[in-house]
């Protein structure tokens, strides 16, 4: 009897994984050399050259300056940093924030693990953060699912702390990595900081994952709203202009923090609707990723 994440990776292999395959790869590609170099041979010195990778035994017998060539060992150790919080579950039911997660999560697994990378997972919320260790298989992309689905009912009542998960991914990652952060970046910590340290140390990507609820107030009247992360609730009148001119005060003043932050710390962020599809969204995070970088 097939699981929840084998049904689940099997739709997204067919729909998503067969349509991105081979395009993930050439679209991170690190300025800094892996952790495997493999000596193939000599050339001759050209201007420009890096003067630390002449080989004087060579040079000496040839009376003409050869450098040493190599080649380096791409395959990437790929952390995906997933935000189990309680504010991931806005949405709707089957399309919430926490469902593109959980699939954006499966289809990365298994794009990078396909290339010969190593990906591990962080799922972080208010509680003790699972770890998932770096594999390669379809296997370890399900064990990542696995453990999604275990922390889906598993979500505290407090708000989250940003800055702790991206702390958490730098201890984590003690060798330089890629690490995508999955998250909606609801929630309270000096994460900035956090962020730029993290930066500094490894490529880092974010990926934003947003609903509709997070942006747009309904015009319905008198409505219960609550705070996903902590549970507080407040009657208001949605159909208040003074109420919605706040709101979306409000959502333009938190998107610009966001973006002015990941600025400040040179990390590229994707947003990821919930009611996009997919494939189509990730294309569009490669061709933003290879735009950047040349």
């Amino acid at each position: 009897m097939t699981t929840a994440p084998e049904r689940l990776l099997l739709r997204l292999e067919w729909k998503v994984v067969r349509r991105l395959d081979g395009r993930l790869q050439g679209a991170h590609r690190t300025a800094h050399r892996g952790s495997g170099i493999d000596f193939t041979g000599v050339r001759a010195y050209s201007d420009g050259d890096d003067a630390r990778h002449i080989d004087w035994n060579v040079t000496a017998r040839l009376d003409e300056p050869h450098l040493r060539v190599f080649t380096e060992d791409r395959e990437l150790t790929v952390w995906l940093v997933l935000d189990r919080s309680a504010s991931m579950a806005a949405g709707r039911p089957g399309r919430g924030k926490h469902d593109v997660l959980a699939e954006l999560a499966l289809v990365l697994a298994r794009l990078f693990g396909r290339g010969g990378n190593r990906v591990g997972a962080l799922l972080f919320d208010t509680g003790t953060p699972r770890v998932v260790p770096p594999g390669t298989s379809r296997r370890h992309a399900l064990r990542i699912g696995a453990e999604l689905e275990r922390t889906a009912e598993a979500r505290g009542g407090t708000t989250t702390d940003l800055a702790e998960m991206l702390d958490a991914a730098g201890r984590l990652a003690r060798r330089r990595a890629l690490i995508v952060v999955l998250s909606d970046f609801i929630g309270d910590g000096d994460w900035e900081r956090s962020l730029q340290r993290l930066a500094r140390r490894h490529e880092v990507v974010a990926l934003r994952i947003v609903d509709t609820a997070d942006d747009v107030l309904p015009e319905v009247g008198l409505i219960v709203v609550e705070d996903a992360e902590t549970g507080e609730q407040l009657v208001v009148d949605s159909a208040d202009p003074l109420l919605r001119v706040r709101f979306r005060a409000a959502v333009d003043a938190r998107d610009a923090r966001l973006a002015a932050g990941m600025r400040r710390a040179g990390v590229p962020v994707h947003r990821i609707d919930t009611d996009r599809d997919l494939a189509e969204a990730l294309v569009e995070v490669v061709a933003r990723t290879r735009d950047r970088s040349s």
